[in-house]
């Protein structure tokens, strides 16, 4: 009985918890300002950690993709879900600097089994034209719309195996200062329109923000801009 009581006690405060995630993660612009800064601060700790993306991978990424703060109290409650945004290389062929960023939302798979209860952060590449095309336009499931797998890690790792050439998605995570490869099959990635409207405005939607070169990056961005355009200022095919 007073195991019953504690698992009434727990699933209740999910509950009540899912909401309040969701309308902070919702919030207003301010919300999404903060959510940029906080991947810049993501991908700038992991660009510094000695076993980190490899060098060879980094630099033939067209777009990444980062998370910051995933819960997994987030992906029990259902229509919850991790929050994040896009930037990709501009050109029309993605060879070009690192470009403004458009925003992104994650929902569960198997998400919610893999990630301990303390927020993990992910760090997606995206290794082709296909892949990040796909991203922009419309709703897709990790290995099943794109291939995807757990990204190798340490910056001189041989990045050459057929799993990794093959994959259109290398995925990583981070939690309790731990960075290593992470397999996210099952899991959705979609535009995330609204955030993108609060950043950009009303006419402005993922694939625009991406390809039209005459989108400007808001501030909350430079930081994530300015670690990948330091750490892999070009493409290598």
């Amino acid at each position: 009985m007073k195991y019953k009581k504690w698992s009434f006690t727990i699933l209740a405060g999910l509950l009540a918890l899912g909401p309040c995630l969701s309308a902070k993660e919702r919030g207003d612009a301010k919300a999404v300002d903060d959510r940029l800064q906080n991947s810049g601060k993501v991908m700038q700790e992991v660009l510094n950690v000695p076993d980190d993306i490899p060098q060879d991978l980094l630099d033939k990424a067209r777009c990444v993709v980062v998370l910051p703060s995933v819960l997994k109290a987030a992906f029990v409650v259902g229509g919850s879900y991790g929050r994040g945004t896009m930037v990709c290389r501009t050109g029309k062929e993605f060879t070009g600097p690192w470009g403004a960023p458009a925003m992104l939302v994650l929902e569960g798979g198997s998400v919610g089994f893999q990630i301990g209860g303390e927020a993990t952060d992910f760090v997606l590449l995206v290794m082709n034209d296909r892949g990040a095309s796909s991203l922009l336009h419309s709703k897709v499931k990790l290995g099943a719309d794109l291939s995807a797998a757990a990204g190798p890690i340490g910056r001189s790792a041989s990045a050459d195996t057929d799993a990794f050439m093959r994959a259109e998605i290398l995925s990583y995570s981070r939690a309790r200062g731990v960075f290593a490869g992470i397999s996210l099959d099952g899991s959705t990635l979609h535009p995330d329109e609204e955030a993108n409207r609060k950043l950009y405005g009303n006419s402005d939607k993922a694939a625009m923000i991406i390809s039209e070169p005459r989108v400007d990056a808001p501030a909350s961005a430079h930081d994530l801009i300015s670690a990948l355009q330091k750490s892999s200022p070009r493409i290598h095919r």
